[in-house]
C-alpha cells in the first residue's frame, strides 16, 4: 500500500520491522509516522519530491529571483518535475502576455532525474519592477530519488519507535541513557545534497 505523497510505502517499512503483510496492527501508527517523516524532510530540504498530477499557475516577483549571467536573464523557479503543459506569462493583475524563447535549466535536468529550476531569456529581460511572471507546469520532481525514500524509510521508523521513548530518550544497560536528536543523522546526510540554500 502507498500513501499519496509519501516517500516510502507501509509494506517496506513493515518489512523492515518484520511485520507480515496480513499484519495490520501497527498499520494505522506506521501510516502516521510515514507521512510525518514525509513532511519531515520537505521541511528540512525546503523542497518537495512528488510531482503534480495536472499543471497549475504560480506567480512569481522578479525581486530576488531574477539574476543576468553568462546565458541570459535567469528566472529561479520553484522544481518543475515534467514539460508536459509547461507554459511561461509576464504581466499583472489580469493581463498577461505569452514568453516564448526561453529556456529551462539546468540543462537535461529530467534525464538526470533532476527538476528543471529556473528558466532562461536568451535576449531580453523578465520585465521590469512590478512585473510578475505566471508559470503554469507539473511542479516537484520527475520521480522521489532514491535518498528521499531511505530517508522516509528511515525516518519513520525512528517516529514508530517514539511510542517506546515519548520523552525523547531511550537508553539500555551498555550505553546508559540517551537523548534522541530531532532528526536521524544519516536522513540529514541523505538528503544534504537536495537542500535547497539556507535550509537544514
Amino acid at each position: 500500500m502507498t500513501v499519496a505523497h509519501e516517500y516510502a510505502d507501509l509494506a517496506t517499512v513493515k518489512a523492515m520491522l518484520n511485520l507480515a503483510d496480513a499484519d495490520a496492527t501497527s498499520d494505522a501508527l506506521l501510516t502516521q509516522a510515514l507521512g510525518a517523516a514525509s513532511r519531515g524532510i520537505e521541511r528540512l530540504t525546503g523542497r518537495r519530491f512528488w510531482l503534480d498530477p495536472a499543471p497549475v499557475q504560480r506567480v512569481y516577483s522578479l525581486t530576488g529571483r531574477v539574476a543576468a549571467d553568462d546565458d541570459g536573464d535567469r528566472l529561479v523557479v520553484d522544481d518543475i518535475g515534467a514539460l508536459d503543459g509547461l507554459a511561461v506569462e509576464t504581466g499583472s493583475g489580469a493581463t498577461w502576455s505569452p514568453v516564448t524563447g526561453y529556456l529551462t535549466a539546468p540543462d537535461n535536468a529530467h534525464l538526470d532525474g533532476a527538476p528543471i529550476t529556473s528558466l532562461v531569456l536568451p535576449s531580453g529581460r523578465w520585465g521590469t519592477r512590478g512585473t510578475r511572471v505566471r508559470v503554469t507546469a507539473r511542479f516537484g520532481w520527475p520521480a522521489v530519488p532514491v535518498e528521499v525514500a531511505q530517508a522516509a524509510q528511515i525516518q519513520a521508523l525512528r517516529l514508530y519507535r517514539r511510542k517506546d521513548s515519548p520523552d525523547g530518550v531511550t537508553g539500555s544497560a551498555e550505553w546508559g541513557v540517551v537523548r534522541l536528536s530531532r532528526v536521524d543523522p544519516d536522513v540529514a546526510a541523505l538528503v544534504e545534497r537536495l537542500q535547497l540554500p539556507g535550509m537544514g
